[in-house]
């Protein structure tokens, strides 16, 4: 499968040859100012995968915690991808930035324990109250 993707003013551009194999919605307060969104989806890539085909010196990083950093366009603002520390091998992409569709696996929500007290998670994924690895699922 082939995927790609850009920022909104089209300097920055990316291609995955592969597929999305982990998806999350992030309520983190970091994710919900970087995004100005209730929440943000990502979605892992391997980093194998990946390649920036236009537009690489245009990428600036916000090193946001010691975990993770958010991959942004230097003009338009657009944050395309998060390179979270614990998985070198992985991206997450932003799905937003994709051109058309893209499958994802089932998705499960991060941090809903920080969710914008004005938004209600209004499905039946998996939440948990942080990282799922350093988390436990509090079961809905």
């Amino acid at each position: 499968m082939t995927i790609t993707g850009r920022c909104e003013c089209a300097k920055v551009r990316y291609r995955v040859q592969g597929e999305v194999t982990d998806f999350s919605h992030c309520h983190c307060p970091i994710c919900r100012r970087l995004h100005g969104a209730a929440f943000v989806s990502w979605g892992g890539v391997s980093r194998d995968d990946f390649v920036f085909i236009a537009g690489e010196d245009c990428l600036r990083t916000c090193a946001f915690s010691p975990r993770a950093d958010s991959l942004f366009c230097e003009n338009c603002g657009s944050g395309l991808l998060v390179d979270y520390k614990p998985e070198p091998h992985m991206f997450y992409i932003a799905p937003g930035t994709v051109d058309g569709d893209v499958d994802c696996p089932d998705a499960y929500q991060q941090f809903a324990g920080s969710k914008a007290p004005w938004y209600d998670i209004a499905d039946d994924l998996p939440q948990y109250d942080g990282w799922p690895e350093d988390s436990a699922s509090t079961g809905q």
